[in-house]
């Protein structure tokens, strides 16, 4: 690929970020004046409700969203490349049904609170992450078949307990988990922000730091080996990072699939597929791919908000039937 024609569409994508942005921030049931848009920006909002509506319902929204997306497209895009699987996601590790066995523990057992829905399925998306990575181990966790065989496991023992609690409980908890387990940003705030972004930049940037050892990597483990790459140390420092930054995000806005799978796809298509290129591109496509999801959930609908997960996993199905029709062609 041509470096002009690369530098062109480097371009328009943080063209296309920067609008995303904009346009997003000002979608919804009440829609701004655009010059009123631009003094709350400047801090000088002409009423209250203005300054309430952009600054503490949709910014902390449209940031969380953002953050959410690109670390998931980001976690696609390392499993993908680590395993050389086309189709690895992160909710391989089962991270979403120990994340739903933590929130509805949270929702039946504890005191309504701020931080204990986000704490408990922050504790149980590591709790399935350590059991997959405990059973593998058992094994030749050197196979990276045996992850996913693993997640697959973790996930349907924590699914059927999460099943068994709200089968024996008021289906009022019941709704609010399911709700939840779909994916939403309804409660976003700044708070998130501060437990997310940390674990996204440190991912992306040892991901950058560590490009050419990856790229060594996406040819064959012993490829990699011959050239001096330390490659089941590295391979497990970013199967926990993705692992720890998946839950993280799972903990505040629920299950969304999918993104880690479409993503990295469309970038290694329109950019490339060197590991600098594909991480910071999925970054990039991945938040503007969930504010623009995410704006769709808020307006598709009259006065009704869809969970986000609906959308993604409509998306992604075809997306991934799409693939599989592909590769066996």
């Amino acid at each position: 690929m041509a470096k002009s024609f690369l530098t062109g569409r480097w371009l328009l994508l943080l063209l296309l970020t920067l609008l995303s942005l904009i346009f997003c921030l000002n979608t919804g049931a009440v829609t701004l004046q655009w010059q009123a848009l631009w003094s709350c920006l400047n801090a000088d909002c002409q009423q209250p409700a203005q300054w309430q509506l952009l600054w503490q319902l949709r910014l902390p929204r449209l940031l969380l969203g953002f953050v959410a997306g690109a670390g998931l497209a980001l976690c696609g895009a390392l499993l993908q490349h680590l395993s050389r699987n086309p189709l690895a996601d992160p909710y391989l590790f089962g991270v979403i049904a120990g994340a739903g066995l933590g929130a509805t523990l949270a929702t039946l057992y504890l005191p309504a609170s701020v931080i204990a829905l986000p704490l408990a399925a922050f504790i149980g998306a590591l709790l399935a992450i350590a059991l997959v990575l405990a059973f593998a181990l058992l094994g030749r966790w050197q196979q990276l078949d045996l992850f996913i065989l693993s997640g697959v496991a973790v996930s349907f023992l924590f699914s059927a307990i999460t099943a068994l609690l709200l089968y024996q409980h008021d289906p009022f908890a019941a709704n609010r988990v399911m709700f939840w387990l779909m994916g939403s940003l309804s409660r976003a705030s700044y708070q998130p922000l501060w437990f997310i972004l940390p674990c996204l930049l440190l991912c992306l940037m040892l991901a950058c730091l560590f490009r050419r050892q990856l790229d060594a990597m996406l040819w064959s483990d012993q490829t990699a080996i011959s050239l001096g790459v330390p490659v089941q140390p590295l391979r497990l420092l970013f199967l926990l990072l993705t692992a720890a930054l998946t839950a993280s995000i799972v903990a505040y806005c629920g299950g969304i699939g999918f993104i880690g799978l479409m993503v990295p796809h469309l970038v290694r298509l329109l950019l490339g597929s060197q590991a600098l290129t594909l991480f910071i591109g999925s970054s990039l496509c991945g938040g503007i791919f969930l504010i623009w999801v995410d704006a769709g959930a808020r307006t598709l609908l009259p006065n009704q908000e869809l969970p986000l997960g609906v959308i993604t996993s409509a998306c992604g199905s075809l997306f991934f039937l799409l693939l599989l029709s592909r590769r066996r062609g």
